[in-house]
């Protein structure tokens, strides 16, 4: 990513996070409308997912400038979300989801080179996430979870 698109996003996350519960909850329908037979992987209380969903950006978003420190923690939660029977192919699914959610929070803030930062970073999270999924101790996690 370059050092324009890291504002953009962290710029753009500022303005998302006032709405940060309703950001999750749009995110999550649209997830499911794109792919409802994801919502089995999701057995909790939707909410409190959602914060979680929302700490996690907020995590990998203000880490942005430092991504190599958060890399082995995002590895991680690649192995635990292999666990969970994430694929590969889940992740434009999430993507697809993401991005729909962000223009719908930001509006006319959410330009093409917002949507273009946006995406850098997804895919530098997802393929951290997809590294660590593919991992021996992933297949470790997900041989224990079945």
């Amino acid at each position: 990513m370059t050092n324009t698109q890291i504002e953009l996003v962290q710029t753009t996350f500022k303005a998302v996070q006032p709405i940060a519960d309703k950001a999750a909850e749009l995110f999550y329908n649209r997830l499911f409308e794109i792919d409802p037979s994801l919502r089995h992987m999701f057995r909790g209380d939707m909410r409190e997912q959602g914060r979680k969903l929302m700490q996690m950006l907020a995590v990998a978003v203000a880490g942005l400038q430092r991504f190599d420190q958060l890399l082995p923690a995002v590895e991680d939660m690649g192995r635990r979300h292999a666990g969970y029977g994430v694929r590969d192919e889940h992740y434009a699914t999430v993507a697809e989801a993401l991005l729909w959610t962000l223009g719908q929070g930001l509006g006319d803030a959410f330009t093409d080179d917002v949507r273009e930062a946006w995406t850098a970073m997804y895919v530098a999270v997802a393929t951290a996430m997809q590294r660590g999924a593919a991992s021996p101790e992933a297949a470790l996690q997900t041989t224990a979870a079945h």
